[in-house]
């Protein structure tokens, strides 16, 4: 019997835990093994650690219309890039349901904290349901998914005493995971609160492949554009709405719809040729990291348009379920160890949650026909039945009545992407780079989203342990010397202090970043001349004023 010391990590089944950070891949880079057992245990687990409501995008509300193709990707045919049915033809339109959310809040918390937006959009193509579940920010937290769980109970109240310390958690969580950085410098600048769900950008986040009828595949990443515009808030304006009401943004999307006031998005797409491309300072799968878009423009493929409000708000949206695995032909996965342990965990969750038979749901369902051998199972009221099939007969193959296999397009081959040739390992991609992305984007924010970054970075850091002020006032150093420095200065930490911190024993620096830690402090200013990241398009201040509140002694009355 194998002794584990106290205070080590283990498994449910008491197996020691040797590595927490990496999901076992061939080679760093992936694919992932779908015999990742620790991974599987404890992200089957987190999925059902909450009913009936979801653990994580809780508050949210839906609204349909449709998605229009233009046909090309920029000036060429579409068809070069991808055989989805989808976008070949122009003014195709195909329906889509959108759910927009918050993420750490229950499902009646307030749609103006400060939290990532879920922007998830399910198209309900000829060839089946697409699902295109990504986020407002354009970028993650984490890179690899076996982090998740850790990452979100980092954002709930203590377990113990349900103290909702949730800076010191948070923040203690991020101190050890420098990849996050470049999300933190999005999401405590004003973009991480939007003025509205109308008004904010929508990413796809995950690297996708596209794949073309001669079997060629590119990687993309998805990036919706509002032809709205983008504002965002101040926490002085979310907390002025907050004081009012909760579900500020779920009204006025409702209102703007039922007004006539339909809001559009247009899909833009980066396309890259399809390998690790080791020119770059950073790994193209990595979700903590954008694609410079002065190497990779994105291009315009199609337009969004939201202009129908659910008729049961339980049934279209507390019901609705997205899945990152729910692909259509041409469309295919890369090995991004995000997109590789969401797709599990999202539709191992919604099995969870609403039942094994949610696919039947008239929210859910594709509006194709379906004709699977799956029976039975909770609230089951259909069968999956082809037209003529024997109902006696619910495996393939058979010869006497059964469902069969779809014939394979023509010219398809099995075999897409590069070769791999790696050996099995649990291994941080080697590229990592976690700070220039988070310094380029600090330089290249508005000076009235900086301010309300550092001033948002002082109150949220005010509220933590000194150790944890100390390592964060050191990543920030090691982001942009301005940063570190004035939050520094907010909390009472110098560069005296950190200074002699070094790097986390967990950390891959690149000789850059060597060279910023050997002058940390005295780093001038990234240059950012002719860079551009997609968030940096303008952002319109929102203010709002405080409501003047009723006399208690005239409600009495």
């Amino acid at each position: 019997m194998t002794n584990v010391p106290e205070q080590t990590l283990t498994t449910r089944q008491g197996h020691p835990v040797h590595d927490n950070q990496n999901t076992r891949t061939v080679g760093s880079r992936g694919p992932a093994t779908l015999e990742n057992y620790a991974f599987l245990e404890k992200m089957s687990h987190f999925d059902r650690e909450r009913i009936p409501e979801r653990v994580v995008h809780a508050r949210g509300t839906t609204a349909f219309g449709y998605f229009e193709a233009y046909g090309q990707y920029g000036d060429e045919p579409i068809a070069k890039y991808t055989r989805a049915k989808l976008f070949q033809e122009a003014g195709k339109r195909t329906d889509v349901a959108l759910r927009f959310s918050t993420v750490a809040g229950g499902r009646d918390s307030s749609e103006v904290a400060r939290d990532p937006r879920g922007f998830a959009v399910k198209f309900y193509t000829e060839d089946g349901n697409w699902d295109l579940v990504g986020n407002n920010l354009g970028v993650f937290f984490i890179r690899d998914a076996i982090k998740f769980p850790d990452f979100i109970h980092s954002q709930k109240p203590d377990p113990v005493n349900f103290e909702a310390s949730v800076a010191n958690r948070a923040f203690d969580f991020w101190s050890q995971s420098p990849e996050a950085m470049h999300m933190i410098t999005i999401l405590f600048s004003p973009r991480g609160i939007p003025a509205d769900y109308r008004h904010q950008q929508g990413f796809g986040v995950n690297t996708y492949k596209w794949v073309n009828a001669a079997g060629e595949s590119v990687l993309v990443k998805y990036h919706w554009i509002p032809k709205q515009g983008v504002k965002s808030l101040t926490s002085a304006d979310a907390a002025n709405i907050q004081a009012q009401t909760l579900g500020s943004h779920t009204k006025d999307l409702y209102d703007a719809i039922e007004a006539g006031d339909y809001p559009e998005w247009e899909l833009q797409v980066q396309v890259m040729e399809d390998h690790d491309h080791p020119e770059l300072d950073f790994d193209p799968l990595d979700d903590t990291k954008v694609w410079p878009e002065e190497l990779f423009p994105p291009k315009p493929v199609g337009r969004m348009v939201l202009n129908r409000n659910p008729e049961n708000f339980f049934a279209e949206n507390e019901q609705i379920a997205f899945g990152t695995g729910v692909l259509v032909d041409g469309l295919d996965f890369s090995d991004d160890k995000m997109l590789v342990g969401r797709t599990f965990s999202y539709s191992d969750t919604q099995r969870y949650r609403v039942g094994p038979n949610y696919l039947q749901l008239p929210v859910n369902a594709p509006k194709t026909p379906v004709a699977t051998n799956q029976r039975d199972g909770q609230m089951a009221y259909a069968v999956d039945h082809a037209p003529g099939q024997n109902p006696h007969v619910n495996y393939e193959p058979s010869i006497i009545g059964g469902v069969q296999e779809t014939p394979k397009p023509e010219g398809y081959r099995p075999e897409v992407g590069p070769q791999i040739n790696a050996r099995l390992t649990r291994a941080q991609i080697e590229r990592t780079n976690d700070y220039k992305q988070a310094g380029e984007r600090f330089q290249l924010q508005e000076d009235w989203e900086k301010e309300e970054l550092i001033a948002n970075l002082v109150d949220a850091l005010s509220q933590c342990d000194r150790p944890i002020q100390e390592r964060m006032v050191w990543h920030f150093y090691m982001v942009e010397n301005e940063m570190g420095r004035r939050v520094g200065d907010g909390v009472g930490v110098s560069l005296e202090d950190v200074k002699d911190l070094g790097p986390l024993p967990t950390q891959r620096l690149t000789e850059e970043e060597q060279q910023r830690v050997a002058n940390l402090g005295n780093n001038g200013p990234r240059s950012v001349e002719g860079l551009t990241m997609t968030h940096c398009v303008p952002n319109e201040h929102v203010s709002v004023e405080r409501e003047p509140q009723a006399n208690p002694a005239m409600m009495a009355n």
